[in-house]
């Protein structure tokens, strides 16, 4: 009897065995399930980095996009308000000589003829630079701005106050609001 006891006992033994086995290997699955549960947020987190990474690029090139298009209507409206400002620097020395022109006092009938026909030509050439936004500073009396006046000379002048000046040496000239030459003066100090 006591062998068919000990028989009992080992098949209990090994039914306990196996149960355990059976245990663990459930527990095993369930060791497997919790890291594929932990493993899912991970991936769902990494899905929404991507998406938030992708998002901020599209922002990016929106931004970007936004700012070459600002730019580029800028660049255009300089371009066309500028337009002319190669034609007047060249057009600017050629008024200068008429203006020398201009200042010689003549004596003869046909010396004032033709002054008369060469102040025709300068009033039209100031005119064509008017419509094109050209336009010639007013400096006598005026403060010295080194944004608008080059001063090319320095005199000591009881009349006027410091920094004012006092005589044009050479016009300048003004496209719009930009400075595209600028006046040659002489300053009180």
């Amino acid at each position: 009897m006591k062998e068919l006891t000990n028989e009992k006992d080992h098949v209990h033994e090994e039914e306990a065995t196996e149960d355990q086995d059976v245990v663990l290997e459930e527990e095993a699955e369930f060791v497997e399930t919790d890291a594929e549960e932990v493993s899912q947020p991970s991936e769902i987190e990494e899905l929404e980095a991507k998406v938030e990474e992708a998002t901020n690029k599209l922002l990016r090139t929106q931004a970007d996009y936004d700012n070459f298009r600002r730019r580029t209507k800028q660049e255009k409206e300089a371009a066309a308000k500028y337009r002319s400002q190669s034609l007047a620097e060249s057009l600017i020395p050629a008024v200068d000589n008429f203006e020398r022109a201009l200042s010689v006092e003549v004596e003869s009938e046909d010396a004032k003829s033709l002054l008369k026909g060469m102040e025709m030509v300068h009033k039209q050439l100031i005119e064509a630079l008017k419509n094109e936004g050209v336009e010639q500073m007013e400096t006598v009396g005026e403060a010295f701005d080194p944004h608008k006046h080059q001063a090319v000379m320095q005199v000591e002048s009881d009349e006027h106050e410091s920094n004012t000046i006092i005589e044009e040496l050479q016009k300048g000239y003004i496209l719009q609001d930009k400075v595209i030459r600028p006046a040659m003066v002489k300053v009180s100090s």
